[in-house]
């Protein structure tokens, strides 16, 4: 009897596809100052840290910097005294499927592409990278639904709420941003909803926004809507996940919040790391067209 196996659009993908060739580095003495300025500047989430011979010896993340002003070091510390190591590396020939494994058992959210040299990076993997290739993947498939015509042919579209993390998690506008630190640091989230005083979204503070406050010595005691972003960006849980992933990438954010019916009535977030993780594309034609038939017992 047949065995029917799915397969999911990342398998025969390697990391060679998807690897961004950019590496930010700074050396270990940089200060703390110049990785905030780095990561703002390249739009990354992290910073590969090297020794004398440019070999990888730890990563400053904006999670590490977020703790760094959290503990109230000063912004000319060196990079090396917060850093995390060593860094995971990955080989360039290997599946999505396999970094993506190593990403999550690690509990990371990019692998270091590991180049002829010990602990030389020649390239990054990182959630972002691996929902870009998703997205081109869907938009030059033959069953894409931009190159249907009619609906009645139309595959049935992957929606928000089936890839989204349910729950909000948020604070008040007057909490401090210890307070908001604390909460996103406990709950390894990358931004937090703040509320009005009548419990009303009224914006997010993000990790980008907590190191641009260090930088700018705001006072961690100060209340989160000194620093936080507004307005609050959001989907509904009922749109397309192709048109979501659309909105994010064009907007280069890594995420958004999900609200059913009424926008006041946030539900969820959808972050490109709930995508990556999903390891499909955009609609189930990614699925229906990839029934692998295999000879059982």
């Amino acid at each position: 009897m047949p065995i029917i196996a799915y397969q999911n659009v990342l398998q025969g993908l390697t990391v060679q596809e998807a690897r961004r060739r950019q590496v930010i580095r700074l050396p270990r003495e940089a200060p703390l100052e110049q990785a905030v300025r780095f990561s703002i500047k390249y739009k990354v989430n992290a910073l590969l840290i090297t020794g004398e011979r440019q070999e990888g010896v730890g990563v400053v993340s904006k999670t590490d910097l977020m703790g760094a002003y959290y503990a109230g070091l000063p912004i000319d510390t060196p990079c090396e005294a917060v850093m995390v190591g060593p860094p995971l590396f990955c080989r360039a020939e290997e599946t999505l499927d396999a970094a993506l494994n190593t990403m999550r058992s690690h509990r990371v959210h990019r692998l270091y592409v590991a180049g002829e040299a010990p602990g030389l990076a020649v390239g990054v993997l990182a959630y972002p990278d691996i929902v870009g290739l998703l997205y081109r993947y869907c938009l030059n498939c033959q069953k894409s639904l931009r190159r249907k015509s009619g609906s009645a042919s139309l595959p049935d579209r992957f929606r928000v709420r089936e890839v989204m993390t349910p729950g909000i998690y948020g604070h008040q506008e007057d909490d401090s941003l210890h307070q908001v630190m604390e909460g996103l640091a406990a709950y390894r989230l990358g931004a937090v909803l703040i509320r009005d005083s009548e419990g009303l979204p009224l914006g997010v503070v993000s990790k980008t926004d907590l190191i641009l406050a260090y930088k700018h010595a705001i006072p961690a005691a100060a209340p989160a809507r000194e620093v936080m972003t507004a307005p609050v960006q959001a989907v509904e849980a009922a749109a397309a996940l192709v048109d979501a992933l659309k909105t994010m990438i064009f907007a280069d954010v890594h995420r958004v919040f999900v609200y059913q019916d009424n926008p006041r009535n946030l539900v969820g977030i959808l972050s490109l790391s709930d995508v990556a993780r999903f390891r499909s594309g955009t609609c189930r034609a990614c699925l229906a067209s990839r029934i692998k038939l295999e000879e059982g017992p």
